[in-house]
């Protein structure tokens, strides 16, 4: 086992010298590459994620939720805009040259894409068997892809035993997936949502359309369920990684987390993790932290997950510290045994604030106005470590973390960092430019931990009052230089990209109550660039009867929404994921 380690090591240091990633300067390029411009919901992506192969640093892969196949608004009741029965919408993009371009896969499944209905009433639609633009073998064995994507690349499991990155990465795509079948007696597991994990080992066939790329190991097509489910459990936000440096005792290994309701009605809902240590065949499951949720104890949520040079196992979340007057902080739980045991969760960074104000139709809190993006994840831990991969040899391990919290009128997006393994934090600085108000962020550092990237969305218009007027939304990427020394906090971040601004309320939740951009955004990096993506709704047109009907609803009013497809510009709810890949400005 230790020859087969040592080999492993030598290989992966050898692809990290000579792999050299494609030049990466596409600073803006639309990622969701197969999303129609209309009509609604077909053009709606959303919670993008983006991960890259540490033995390949031009191999990318990113995921959202992509309503592609969905049916159109008028198909059936012109005035609805339903997600269809048995359609999935978990998409998948790769690119091969450091995110300069990107290619969306189509397979076959369940679909609706081409039930577009007419206008006014008709008989609707019906899933059926065609092309999909989202993940493949979900319908053969029973389930639907449902959102929130998590992407990670790590070792494939090595001939006689271990993990090696001699032929690139494995990549694992965990998402919700639900049951396709109504009848509890042909369900594929209990309980309203479970997580579930696709891989393959072969990003290249899967990027062209091969769908038998998806069929790896033991499960052979089918996706894995790795939530142990009872038939009133609902799981939901998951977060994935993979022990990707070879100098880790638990190199291959593969950690999920989520959050785990009790109930559809949401509460109470501990944090749950499973690991794998056969590339993702099999899991094992444990609980952290408690399940309370009341007045004086949210759980833990909002998770991410992240491994350093030495397999130590870092745990993050969101919560209620009832011994710190029930307010919220940024918690961590650690593991240095493989996943095997967790500590228990202690505050890191905080107290933290849930920015917005509540929204009394949606029952969330908005930040940008009336009939606003949900906001209510935006204090969530995004987080990411310099582990050295693929082979652990310059790692700093240094930990970063960002999150978005403050007021209403301010709010901030934040970055802390530990040098010490977790140990000792530095004091949470706002790091966003003048003008913004922060809505989802997500840090990321190279292997070697000289270079942090930082992704975020904010709304740059002030909180709108009404749904009449104007909103703006953007996308921006920052940098910031780290130092080797622990001793030396991290620089000054400066701004290296800023999207296309768009208006958010061309976007929309399928009831047509609100707008509707996800919980995420995601960052990755490499020793010589890093990649973003993030939620864009520069190509969505707002429709004026839809902001008259969100208006009604907010006043009290009962309202009958608009037919979308007579009534409203064909790029209504077309929101996109546009990312960047950015080489390092200080080599």
């Amino acid at each position: 086992m230790r020859r087969a380690v040592l080999m492993s090591i030598l290989v992966t240091g050898a692809l990290s010298a000579s792999a050299a990633p494609a030049v990466a300067t596409n600073p803006d390029t639309l990622v969701t590459v197969g999303s129609p411009p209309g009509p609604f919901a077909q053009n709606k992506q959303n919670e993008p994620a983006v991960a890259i192969d540490a033995s390949r640093p031009d191999v990318l892969v990113a995921g959202s939720n992509d309503e592609i196949d969905l049916e159109a608004c008028n198909a059936g009741d012109d005035t609805t805009c339903p997600f269809t029965p048995g359609v999935g919408v978990s998409g998948v993009y790769f690119s091969f040259n450091g995110g300069d371009t990107w290619t969306q896969p189509t397979y076959t499944g369940l679909t609706a894409r081409d039930c577009l209905g007419v206008p006014g009433p008709d008989a609707g639609c019906t899933a059926h068997t065609g092309p999909i633009g989202t993940l493949p073998w979900y319908a053969e064995n029973g389930l639907a892809s449902d959102g929130d994507p998590a992407v990670a690349f790590g070792p494939k499991p090595a001939r006689g035993g271990g993990f090696s990155f001699a032929t690139g990465g494995r990549l694992y795509y965990a998402n919700l997936t639900a049951n396709v079948a109504a009848t509890r007696s042909e369900q594929a597991f209990k309980g309203a949502e479970a997580i579930a994990v696709s891989r393959t080992d072969d990003a290249q066939a899967a990027a062209g359309g091969d769908k038998n790329a998806w069929c790896t190991g033991a499960a052979g097509c089918a996706p894995v369920i790795v939530s142990k489910q009872s038939s009133t459990t609902f799981s939901d936000k998951e977060q994935i990684w993979a022990d990707n440096a070879s100098s880790s005792p638990f190199f291959g290994n593969v950690y999920v987390c989520w959050a785990s309701f009790r109930s559809v009605a949401a509460a109470p809902a501990p944090l749950h993790v499973a690991v794998s240590t056969d590339g993702g065949e099999t899991w094992t499951e444990r609980e952290i932290g408690s399940a309370a949720n009341n007045a004086n104890k949210n759980p833990l949520d909002g998770c991410t997950i992240r491994t350093d040079s030495d397999g130590n196992a870092y745990l993050f979340g969101v919560g209620t510290v009832s011994s710190l007057n029930k307010q919220s902080f940024e918690l961590m739980s650690t593991s240095a045994n493989g996943g095997r045991t967790w500590s228990k969760p202690r505050p890191v960074a905080g107290p933290v604030q849930q920015p917005g104000t509540l929204d009394p139709v949606q029952g969330r809190p908005v930040i940008d106005g009336v009939a606003g993006a949900r906001s209510d994840l935006a204090p969530g831990p995004s987080v990411d470590i310099a582990n050295g991969a693929p082979t652990g040899a310059d790692a700093t391990d240094r930990i970063v973390l960002s999150y978005v919290s403050g007021t209403l009128a301010a709010p901030h997006v934040f970055f802390t960092e530990s040098t010490d393994r977790g140990a000792t934090w530095s004091t949470p600085r706002a790091v966003e430019s003048a003008g913004d108000r922060g809505l989802f962020a997500a840090p990321s550092i190279s292997p070697n931990g000289r270079d942090v990237y930082l992704v975020y969305n904010a709304f740059t218009t002030p909180f709108q009052t009404t749904t009449s007027t104007p909103r703006a939304l953007v996308g921006v990427v920052k940098h910031a230089d780290a130092s080797a020394s622990p001793a030396s906090p991290t620089g000054a971040f400066t701004e290296l990209h800023r999207g296309a601004t768009g208006d958010p309320r061309g976007s929309s939740a399928n009831s047509l109550t609100s707008e509707f951009l996800g919980d995420y955004v995601y960052a990755a990096a490499t020793r010589t660039y890093g990649a973003a993506v993030w939620n864009d709704t520069r190509r969505a047109a707002d429709c004026p009867a839809i902001d008259a009907f969100r208006q009604a609803l907010q006043n009290g009013t009962a309202a009958t929404p608009p037919a979308v497809q007579q009534e409203c510009p064909l790029t209504f709810g077309n929101s996109d994921i546009f990312g960047g890949t950015y080489p390092d400005p200080t080599p």
